[in-house]
């Protein structure tokens, strides 16, 4: 059953962080006047409701540099403070939507997206993208880099020599036209309102306000110029939201904002407790998105790429239901299709089209073209027992500190560096079985490092052992 959030008092949900690249505009503001700013500042401070016109006239301030940056810090605490109503969240949105470019497609086309909410072996779009274009949907596909302890999709592509994440619009427009599918960077010119506020809320400490996720993740879908998109929205101890209760407040605000903006939005609430699927890291999720692709992935990814494809498509209007989109997405990854997709995708993005050939065959040696680490430790179990848990965060932890993440949106990251999981949630396993493979490219992992993975397996009693899926809830559009 959903339970529906009263948008006014979402910012007593505990909430969820965005990354974004940042930008300044140099246009000037029409009307306002440096000593408006304070005015509004103390209206949303004590609790009052911003006009549309006050909206407008804090997006002008921002995009155009009048406003100091110690102002913007200022209102977007008052904002995190006292919250904002349905109508101001919406008027955010639009506005910091119309700050820069909004593409727009053939009318023919069905254009289609997906955003997650970030998790650990969250390699979904890879497949996704390229199931959906084997269906006949356009999928300009706008992603972002990892940050903390969640991945990126661009950095889990740039792992592949050659691929290019920055393409003109021209050259989407193209890619969409031929392929069907692009996945890229945010350019330049998108929303640029979202580039400097998202920069002032990390440094301020405003990340987790609903209204202000809400308005920074749907300006840049609707600019997108997008017919339908499905979220993914997590929780559990992977997650940024701990608990089921705060995701979908969050889940609830997306789906209500897009659907009053004219794309059809729908959103899954997903478990975030384990990794998805056996692989983390870069080189390591590409790895196993292609086996996906070939038909050979683990369950519970397969299961979440369909079921988000399906909800895409019934939301569209391409399958009667979401059950008959599974079947469709799953039909495209038996037959090939959407790994044929990928392929195509990988060649317009600037991979030698050898390497895209040998990746995308069935017998691949990947390691021939995606970059292996240089050392490999196996952890092995301390008892015998059953797998009740694997705890994906303290995973991912271990490999931030080998390299694998950032802390900074500027810094370096070793694609090669990743985990393997060798066992499955609810299998036994005994006394000294590896259960889980590092990658990294130090020649030996630290005794701390070792000891945070050994804590990282839950092993205990079968009879304890609790089978929660990984998608626990549905908000669709009526």
């Amino acid at each position: 059953m959903v339970v529906q959030c009263q948008l006014a008092n979402l910012s007593n949900c505990k909430q969820l962080t965005d990354s974004q690249a940042h930008h300044t505009s140099t246009r000037m503001p029409q009307t306002m006047s440096l000593s408006s700013f304070p005015e509004m500042i103390i209206k949303k401070r004590d609790g009052g409701q911003l006009s549309a016109e006050e909206i407008h006239d804090f997006i002008e301030g921002v995009t155009s540099n009048s406003m100091q940056q110690s102002q913007i810090g200022a209102m977007l605490m008052a904002i995190w403070q006292k919250g904002m109503n349905s109508d101001e969240t919406l008027k955010l949105t639009e506005k910091m939507m119309k700050s820069g470019q909004v593409l727009h497609w053939s009318g023919e086309w069905l254009v289609v997206d997906k955003h997650s909410t970030g998790g650990v072996g969250d390699k979904i779009s890879l497949i996704l993208a390229p199931a959906l274009a084997a269906c006949g949907c356009k999928v300009p596909m706008i992603s972002g880099r990892g940050l903390g302890h969640t991945g990126g999709t661009l950095d889990k592509l740039e792992s592949i020599p050659g691929f290019k994440i920055n393409l003109t619009v021209d050259v989407v427009k193209q890619t969409l036209q031929d392929v069907g599918c692009c996945i890229i960077g945010q350019t330049e010119t998108l929303v640029p309102a979202d580039r400097i506020i998202y920069s002032i809320r990390d440094i301020t400490g405003t990340v987790d306000s609903v209204p202000l996720i809400t308005a920074s993740i749907m300006s840049k879908k609707a600019a997108e110029g997008l017919s339908a998109l499905v979220l993914d929205v997590k929780f559990g101890k992977a997650a940024l939201y701990k608990d089921l209760e705060s995701a979908r407040c969050l889940a609830q605000s997306l789906v209500t904002v897009g659907n009053k903006l004219g794309i059809k939005t729908g959103a899954v609430l997903s478990r975030m407790d384990a990794p998805i699927g056996r692989c983390v890291g870069h080189t390591l999720e590409v790895y196993e998105s292609l086996e996906c692709l070939k038909g050979h992935g683990p369950d519970d990814l397969n299961n979440l790429v369909t079921t988000l494809g399906g909800c895409l498509l019934h939301m569209s209007g391409r399958s009667a239901t979401p059950e008959d989109g599974q079947n469709a997405i799953s039909e495209v990854l038996k037959n090939k299709k959407a790994l044929e997709k990928f392929q195509e995708m990988l060649v317009v993005q600037g991979v030698n089209a050898e390497i895209s050939r040998s990746l995308c065959s069935e017998n691949a040696e990947y390691f021939q073209y995606l970059q292996p680490a240089r050392y490999q430790t196996e952890i092995k179990a301390l008892d015998d027992g059953t797998v009740l848990g694997i705890d994906g965060k303290a995973i991912a932890d271990v490999l931030h500190k080998l390299g694998a993440g950032r802390s900074k949106s500027e810094d370096q990251i070793n694609h090669s560096v990743g985990a393997e999981l060798l066992v499955d949630l609810g299998h036994p396993i005994k006394k000294g079985q590896r259960w889980i493979r590092i990658h990294h490219d130090c020649e030996k992992l630290s005794s701390k490092q070792q000891q945070d993975l050994q804590e990282a397996l839950d092993i205990g009693s079968a009879d304890d052992y609790k089978d929660s899926p990984r998608v626990a809830e549905f908000i669709l559009p009526h």
